[in-house]
């Protein structure tokens, strides 16, 4: 199954985007990041099996192990991509949200897209660590 981060904005080269490749290369499933500008750009087409989960103020604040477990269970149901989605600063409106198969929030604290993109990095290989049976130290 895929992990595809797609990311309003670019990281350009810095300690965020270090962060973000250095996650991203210890997950032992297929990722993929696409950047876009600010405003406009070409959203990637969503393919059949595509599981949408916005980065959302408004969104379930998630535990790594029920993060881990709703994974899983995509994966074991045979997706074919989790696309995560990072929105500009303004965030996303009602309609996008009313499309998302899941919103998911790292608090209800502001955070920098560079820092939300390397949180979500190391949460992808949290939880990829986890399903494979890697012990995790907050379990029980």
């Amino acid at each position: 199954m895929l992990l595809h981060i797609v990311a309003r904005g670019r990281i350009g080269r810095g300690p965020e985007a270090e962060l973000v490749e250095r996650y991203l290369k210890r997950v032992g499933w297929p990722t993929r990041v696409t950047e876009l500008p600010d405003t406009g750009g070409k959203l990637p087409a969503v393919e059949p099996g595509t599981r949408l989960i916005l980065l959302d103020e408004k969104g379930d604040q998630p535990g790594s192990i029920a993060f881990a477990e709703r994974l899983g269970r995509w994966r074991d149901e045979g997706v074919r991509e989790v696309r995560f989605m990072l929105g500009a600063a303004d965030g996303f409106g009602d309609a996008e949200r009313a499309g998302a198969d899941w919103l998911i929030a790292f608090g209800r604290m502001t955070w920098p897209h560079l820092m939300a993109r390397a949180m979500l990095a190391e949460q992808l290989w949290r939880a990829t660590s986890i399903l494979s049976g890697h012990p995790y130290h907050r379990e029980g």
